[in-house]
């Protein structure tokens, strides 16, 4: 990877082409209210097919279509790029520079800018690198992803979930569960490493050039394919990957991933991919280790993509991850349960919330605790799991009467709750005066007669069994 050092260079707000070592960059995004087009016949008609054609930009550079991408990245919001234009200075911008833009991507001549290295925390303890565009590059993406998933939305498989419209995780998983059902209880666990990072940028542009005729349109993907990035002060180049963190890059993932759904399926296999995450379903061990053989050697040299052999695995279906959740058989039914890191994960993130060097006071913890709970639940709630949830609300209830006992604080501000609360004089002095710790003061029956389930229900605390109760499918 060939890497820039930026030296002290003034960088100037909202002007892209002063914020990255590429040259002849059009600095101008269009907001299109002003902009039209139409298509000429003799008899005002066209039967021109754009998505066959050389048209297919002059649609993407439609106002209807730049509108509405234009309102999509305002309503994602987000974090500005390399230039430090804000979404909401965006709608200004666009009007000013409107035909400047139009013109140059039409012309061929527009250059995007490097987008701008974050990193974020997985779960193993590495780092997600993401990329984010500038707004400006983010409502041209958008535009084009637009038009290519009304495209590629035909070509692509019943068996891919993610990042399409009108399907989610929780369709896949219920696929999963369909498969286990009937008989296929061994998987093909695939891990593709560093997939989107790994992206072989001319086998992409060999596929799109497939469906896409118009040369403009691959010409300008491949030009933020090779945008490159801005690591702090250091440009770097992207010879290979789809930065994640744009509107367009869950789409070229997708085109690309769907050349091993096709083979798959003319293969006869029964397999569920969401975006980069996949399992295959067979039902002897056997099937599995000659799929998974063959499988491997065709993403490694058809699809020049890495899979990681130490993640891969094939394993009888309740040793899988798949989006969170793991599967078993009950009375020849697949069904769903949690799978243990998801829980881990749950709790820790419910220890953070509950832990008080946050500085939070009682509504903000509330209000955050509760949308952690109700989003996490809506997303398990296929899962079979009210044994598990019962003894995970006890825990968390525990931690809340911590939290509680901890702002007492004083031996007569414990005292004072306690009889307030029903505890005679006598108990109060003995309890505010313990020597226990918190944790072990929590679980007494002195805080359980007190600092009751209903009365923290009554003060707006969301517990994880009866939202669950409230939202759970039953199948």
């Amino acid at each position: 990877m060939n890497v820039t050092i930026m030296k002290g260079r003034k960088q100037k707000i909202f002007e892209p082409s002063k914020t990255c070592p590429r040259k002849d960059r059009t600095a101008s995004e269009g907001y299109v209210e002003g902009h039209t087009f139409m298509w000429i016949t003799e008899n005002n008609l066209t039967t021109n097919d754009y998505r066959l054609g050389s048209g297919l930009l002059e649609h993407i550079m439609s106002p209807s279509n730049l509108n509405a991408a234009y309102k999509q990245v305002k309503s994602n919001k987000g974090a500005g790029g390399v230039d430090k234009m804000e979404v909401e200075f965006l709608k200004d911008y666009l009007v000013t520079n409107n035909d400047v833009l139009i013109k140059s991507i039409l012309r061929g001549k527009y250059l995007p800018n490097p987008v701008r290295r974050v990193c974020i925390p997985k779960e193993n303890g590495k780092q997600r690198q993401l990329g984010i565009p500038t707004v400006v590059d983010r409502v041209i993406q958008q535009s084009i992803a637009q038009k290519l998933t009304s495209i590629y939305e035909p070509q692509f498989s019943d068996s891919s979930y993610g990042f399409r419209p009108k399907r989610s995780a929780h369709g896949a998983l219920r696929k999963c569960q369909d498969y286990i059902t009937q008989g296929y209880i061994y998987a093909v666990d695939i891990d593709l490493e560093r997939f989107f990072d790994t992206v072989n940028h001319s086998k992409l542009i060999e596929v799109l050039s497939r469906t896409i005729k118009d040369g403009r349109v691959v010409s300008l993907i491949h030009k933020y394919l090779n945008a490159g990035v801005m690591n702090e002060d250091c440009y770097e180049e992207t010879p290979e990957g789809v930065p994640q963190g744009g509107p367009l890059s869950p789409l070229l993932g997708n085109i690309l991933l769907n050349e091993l759904d096709l083979e798959l399926e003319k293969r006869g296999h029964k397999f569920v991919r969401y975006a980069d995450d996949m399992v295959i379903l067979c039902k002897s061990r056997r099937s599995a280790e000659r799929t998974m053989k063959s499988i491997v050697s065709y993403i490694e040299k058809k699809l020049f993509l890495k899979v990681s052999r130490d993640k891969s695995q094939v394993t009888i279906v309740r040793s899988i991850k798949f989006l969170g959740y793991s599967f078993y058989r009950y009375k020849g039914e697949g069904r769903l349960r949690i799978h243990p890191k998801s829980v881990e994960r749950m709790k820790a993130r419910i220890k953070q919330l509950t832990s008080r060097s946050n500085g939070w006071g009682n509504e903000r913890r509330k209000e955050a605790l509760g949308y952690f709970i109700k989003g996490w639940v809506q997303y398990f709630k296929l899962a079979d799991m009210r044994e598990l949830l019962k003894r995970t609300d006890a825990w968390f209830r525990r931690r809340l009467r911590m939290v509680i006992w901890k702002q007492w604080k004083q031996i007569k501000t414990k005292m004072a709750n306690l009889i307030k609360l029903g505890i005679n004089k006598y108990k109060a002095y003995e309890w505010a005066n313990t020597r226990k710790g918190d944790w072990h003061t929590a679980k007494s029956y002195i805080l359980s007669r007190t600092i009751t389930d209903e009365r923290l229900r009554k003060t707006g605390y969301v517990f994880l069994l009866d939202y669950y109760d409230a939202v759970r499918v039953v199948k």
